[in-house]
């Protein structure tokens, strides 16, 4: 899954993509390198950003999504607003890639009437403040549970196809995140596809650098690969990423060694 933020100020590649016709043409160049899947954002989620309105997502998605679409690839649509999911499925887009886990009372049945695949993620609070204090006695546990529960709510729904994701970086401490992925056995048990995203996120560069001095983005990329990498050989069905060409190439060696 190939990462396609069209924001000004996401961490990693904000502004990068913001016009239409360069984001278009950089899911193009994912799909030459790769990517099965191209998740549009039109809203941050890095640690302390602010909700925009519902136009304003709008106006930043709806033009990249409706292209990509008609181009023939599968679109995923990377927001927890229900009017903002509603017309980007009409778009074209197929799957709901949702961080707040369906907390719009829309989200559910909306998505159970169009019939698209929606991914439920855990997140610790929301992410103006979920990174400031982020605290549990069990991250394993608490968030499975909350992911079993939040699951059952959207079968319940009438949703048909449901992946989940732990949500690395959403409300969680290094050691947090560490656990997670170590343990990511707990999460392909309950039998659901599970997404992991960790592509360039603040966890990698502190462990390469440190918690003061976090290495910078543009030097992340081979622990990202070395996450993704595990995160597969753990039982991730789906990598999202960044860096498309690379982690491709890597997760491709990888099955290889693991089929033979």
């Amino acid at each position: 899954m190939g990462i396609l933020n069209v924001t000004p100020d996401s961490f990693s590649d904000g502004g990068v993509h913001s016009e239409p016709a360069v984001a278009i043409a950089a899911g193009h160049q994912m799909i030459a390198d790769g990517a099965d899947i191209l998740d549009v954002g039109g809203e941050s989620t890095r640690p302390g950003s602010d909700s925009i309105s519902v136009e304003e997502e709008l106006r930043r998605v709806l033009p990249v999504v409706s292209a990509l679409a008609d181009a023939g690839y599968r679109v995923s649509i990377d927001t927890m607003k229900s009017e903002v999911a509603r017309h980007s499925l009409q778009a074209g887009a197929s799957i709901v890639n949702d961080v707040s886990a369906l907390r719009d009372p829309e989200m559910a049945s909306l998505c159970a009437e169009a019939g698209c695949t929606v991914c439920l993620m855990h997140m610790n609070g929301d992410p103006k403040t979920m990174q400031l204090n982020p605290q549990y006695d069990d991250v394993v546990a608490e968030v499975r549970q909350m992911l079993i529960e939040r699951a059952e709510f959207a079968k319940e729904q009438g949703i048909q196809e449901v992946w989940i994701d732990p949500g690395i970086g959403f409300g969680k401490t290094t050691e947090h995140n560490l656990l997670l992925l170590n343990h990511l056995d707990q999460f392909t048990a309950l039998g659901y596809p599970v997404l992991i995203g960790v592509s360039r996120k603040a966890f990698i560069g502190r462990i390469l650098g440190s918690h003061e001095e976090p290495l910078p983005l543009s030097e992340r990329l081979e622990g990202s690969l070395a996450a993704q990498l595990l995160a597969q050989v753990r039982g991730a069905s789906i990598i999202r990423t960044h860096d498309v060409k690379e982690a491709k190439r890597t997760l491709s060696i990888a099955a290889a060694i693991l089929s033979a």
